[in-house]
C-alpha cells in the first residue's frame, strides 16, 4: 500500500491517518480537510482567564473496547497527565435530571431508586424491570427505539426517560430512531438471550478485544465513568495533528473542498479546485451526503443510499454566570419532548470539570442544547434564525428551569448544521448496502465516521482504527 488519501479532517480523519502512521506499509498519508480547522466537532474555546468552554462533545466514556481504545490513543499521544476523570462516585455521576411538569426530578439511582416509586414515574423501575424478562421477542429485524422499550419496559419509560436520552445522546425522536444501530446491546440482548435483563446479566454476544493499557488500567481500578482534557477535548485532534505533523509520511491540507472523487482499484482520483491527487485508497471520513455529492454517476446506488442518511442541526449556547448559582448539582438535566419540543437539555460544566472555570472569582458554566430533530419545526431554517434568538431562549430556560434570575457574564452561540446523523430504522442495512456495493465494485473505498457505525467520539476514532485494520489486513500497534 502506497498512498492513501484521507478525506475530512473531523476526529475520524484524523484517526484514520493516526492508525495508517503506525503501520510501515503505509509509504504516504495525505489528509484533506475542506475547512480552515482540524477537529470538527470537538471545538474548544479556551479563554485568557482560564476557563475552557466545549462547543461539541464535553465529556468521553471510558467504558468497553471503543473507550479502551480511546484511552490507549490517549496515553500514546503523551496525554495521559492531561485527563480530567470524573468517577462513579462523583455527584456528576449520581445526579441527572428530567424536567417534567414543569419541575426538575432527580433520576433514580442505586437499589433504593429502583425499589420506590420516583417522581415523574408512577410506579418503581424495578418493577419494569423484573417484568421485562417475560415480554415476548420481536419476529422484525429492526425497530424504533419508542416501540423497542414500550413493549419490554413499558410506555411511561419509553415517553419519558428513553425519548428525553435519546434527545440528549443523539438530538433525535426515539420514535424514527433504530434500536438495532443506536443500541446493539439492547438488540443484541433480546435476540441472544430474549431479555434485556438476561443479556445484561449473562453477556449478549462476543465484543471486541482491547489489551487495557495503563491510562485505561487506570480508568478501570478508579472507576472513572467520563473523562475530559484540561485544555479541552479539542486538545485530543490538536495532539493528532502533532503527531501526524512530525512523521515524514503525512501530507495535512486545510481549506482544500474535494470537487469529485473516482475511487478505482488499479487507482483513485481526487480532483480538487486546482488539481489532481491520485491514491492507491481512499478513506471517507466525510458526512454522508457530502461524500454522496462527490461519486461518479457510476456509483449511482450507493450515492441513493448515502443521501437517505439524515442529519440534524443542533444550537449550542455555552453560557457563564458569576458566582455559584445553582440550586443542586449534577451532570445537567433532559428534557422529554413532551415538555418542550425546542429545548433538549441543559449541562451544568461546572460541576463534572470545575477545572474549567476560569481561575479567579468562582463562576457557573452551563451550556444548553436546542433543536436537533425538531429545529426546523421550532426555530425555522438555520439560515434565518440569529444568534441573539437562540441567546435568549437558552437563557430564559436557564430562569425558568434552574431559577437563575442574573444575566450572563458571558455568553457563546454555535449553530451546528447537520451535526449529528440520524440511524432510522433499517440504517443497519443501508450501511450494509454499501459496503457490500463497494466490495462488489472492487472500489478502493472505505466508510469511516459517525454517519455509519455510531456517533460518539469513541465509536468514530474506532471505525477508523477498524477500516485501517481491514485495508491493510493486520493490525495496528
Amino acid at each position: 500500500m502506497k498512498t492513501v488519501a484521507v478525506l475530512g479532517g473531523g476526529i475520524g480523519g484524523l484517526a484514520a491517518s493516526y492508525y495508517l502512521c503506525k503501520s510501515p506499509q503505509v509509504a504516504k498519508v495525505i489528509l484533506l480537510e475542506s475547512s480552515s480547522r482540524y477537529g470538527g466537532w470537538l471545538w474548544s474555546t479556551r479563554r485568557s482567564d482560564g476557563a475552557v468552554f466545549e462547543h461539541g462533545p464535553r465529556g468521553i466514556r471510558p467504558a468497553g473496547a471503543v473507550g479502551r481504545n480511546t484511552l490507549n490513543m490517549v496515553e500514546d499521544l503523551g496525554l495521559s497527565g492531561e485527563v480530567l476523570p470524573v468517577t462513579y462516585r462523583h455527584d456528576a455521576s449520581k445526579n441527572r435530571y428530567l424536567y417534567v411538569n414543569k419541575q426538575l426530578h432527580r433520576m433514580p439511582s442505586g437499589i433504593s431508586g429502583l425499589l420506590r416509586t420516583v417522581s415523574p414515574f408512577s410506579r418503581p423501575l424495578l418493577f419494569s424491570i423484573a417484568t421485562e424478562i417475560f415480554a415476548k421477542r420481536s419476529k422484525g429485524e429492526d425497530e424504533s427505539i419508542h416501540s423497542f422499550v414500550s413493549r419490554r419496559l413499558g410506555k411511561e419509560l419509553a415517553n419519558i426517560a428513553v425519548d428525553s436520552l435519546c434527545r440528549g445522546v443523539f438530538a433525535g425522536d426515539c420514535r424514527k430512531l433504530s434500536v438495532r444501530s443506536c443500541f446493539p446491546v439492547l438488540y443484541n440482548a433480546e435476540k441472544r438471550r430474549g431479555s434485556l435483563t438476561l443479556g445484561m446479566l449473562l453477556g449478549s454476544g462476543p465484543s471486541q478485544v482491547v489489551p487495557p493499557g495503563p491510562l485505561s488500567q487506570r480508568s478501570m481500578k478508579e472507576s472513572w465513568a467520563q473523562w475530559s482534557l484540561r485544555r479541552g477535548l479539542e486538545d485530543l485532534p490538536e495532539s493528532i495533528i502533532d503527531f501526524l505533523q512530525r512523521s515524514e509520511r503525512v501530507q495535512l491540507h486545510r481549506e482544500v473542498p474535494v470537487k469529485h472523487i473516482n475511487p478505482l482499484a488499479m487507482g483513485s482520483t481526487i480532483h480538487l479546485d486546482d488539481g489532481i491527487i491520485t491514491a492507491d485508497h481512499i478513506i471517507s471520513a466525510l458526512p454522508a451526503k457530502v461524500l454522496s455529492s462527490v461519486l461518479p454517476s457510476s456509483c449511482l446506488p450507493l450515492i441513493q443510499k448515502l443521501q437517505d442518511i439524515s442529519c440534524v442541526t443542533v444550537a449550542v449556547v455555552n453560557l457563564q454566570y458569576e458566582g455559584s448559582v445553582l440550586p443542586l448539582t449534577g451532570f445537567g438535566h433532559l428534557v422529554p419532548s413532551s415538555e418542550d419540543l425546542g429545548l433538549l437539555g441543559v449541562t451544568y460544566d461546572s460541576v463534572p470539570f470545575p477545572q474549567h472555570d476560569r481561575h479567579k472569582g468562582a463562576t457557573t458554566r452551563l451550556t444548553v442544547m436546542m433543536g436537533g430533530a425538531w429545529f426546523h419545526e421550532v426555530f425555522g431554517s438555520p439560515s434565518a434564525v440569529t444568534e441573539g434568538q437562540l441567546l435568549e431562549r437558552a437563557t430564559e430556560a436557564v430562569r425558568c428551569h434552574l431559577g437563575v434570575t442574573s444575566a450572563p457574564s458571558w455568553s457563546w452561540v454555535a449553530l451546528q448544521k447537520d451535526c449529528i446523523p440520524q440511524y432510522y430504522e433499517g440504517h443497519f442495512w443501508r450501511v450494509e448496502y454499501m459496503r457490500n456495493f463497494i466490495k462488489n465494485n472492487n472500489l478502493s473505498l472505505s466508510l469511516i465516521g459517525s454517519s455509519y457505525d455510531g456517533v460518539a467520539v469513541n465509536d468514530v476514532i474506532f471505525s477508523a482504527r477498524a477500516a485501517v485494520e481491514e485495508l491493510l489486513g493486520t493490525g495496528v500497534s
